[in-house]
């Protein structure tokens, strides 16, 4: 199986390639276009702040290629919230795929910002009815919108995970979230 993981200088690589690695499944870390374009499967992991996220994918030409490729592709993290229109973190335009901004979590009483932890996700997507529990790491979220395709409550609910046509994204680490996390890995890599 050919699969890339896009390497645009974003953290948390090292997470999913250990994650592929005890799936025994093979990758290649690439940020040229010819690669990522041939590839079967893209993974666009990370971890960071948007503005410099698009800034290393647009000096690499990737803003404009991953919107038009169509095999199946999984953000995430601030992966998933690339695939979006924009985000408030910088003020930041995005890659647009999924039509929804990124918002900053409102500050509540008794909601810690960033939501870090371990959270429950209704998993519809898991072929359960029951929930998952699922790891994250984030200040900003995706409103629930017609593309969420399962949604977690941290003050207020959000997209856990975003699905339109071939693109894919969760917003928690399926890396980090035990065996949940590598089912849907699995699912997404026989997708």
């Amino acid at each position: 199986m050919n699969t890339v993981i896009v390497d645009y200088n974003a953290g948390n690589i090292q997470s999913l390639c250990y994650a592929l690695d005890r799936l025994g499944v093979s990758y290649l870390l690439s940020h040229e276009p010819d690669v990522i374009s041939a590839a079967e499967r893209v993974f666009i992991p990370g971890v960071g702040a948007a503005a410099s996220a698009m800034e290393n994918l647009q000096e690499r030409g990737l803003d404009l290629l991953i919107p038009q490729l169509k095999q199946p592709v999984l953000g995430i993290c601030l992966g998933m919230q690339l695939l979006c229109g924009s985000s408030e973190e910088g003020n930041t335009s995005c890659l647009g795929i999924i039509p929804q901004p990124v918002l900053k979590f409102p500050e509540m009483p008794g909601v810690k910002v960033p939501h870090m932890g371990w959270n429950t996700v209704q998993s519809c997507i898991l072929d359960t009815e029951n929930e998952s529990w699922m790891y994250f790491v984030h200040s900003y979220y995706v409103p629930v919108c017609e593309y969420t395709a399962a949604q977690a409550v941290h003050g207020i609910p959000f997209s856990a995970m975003v699905r339109k046509k071939n693109f894919w994204g969760m917003q928690f680490h399926p890396e980090k979230s035990g065996t949940p996390g590598t089912v849907l890995i699995e699912k997404f890599l026989q997708s």
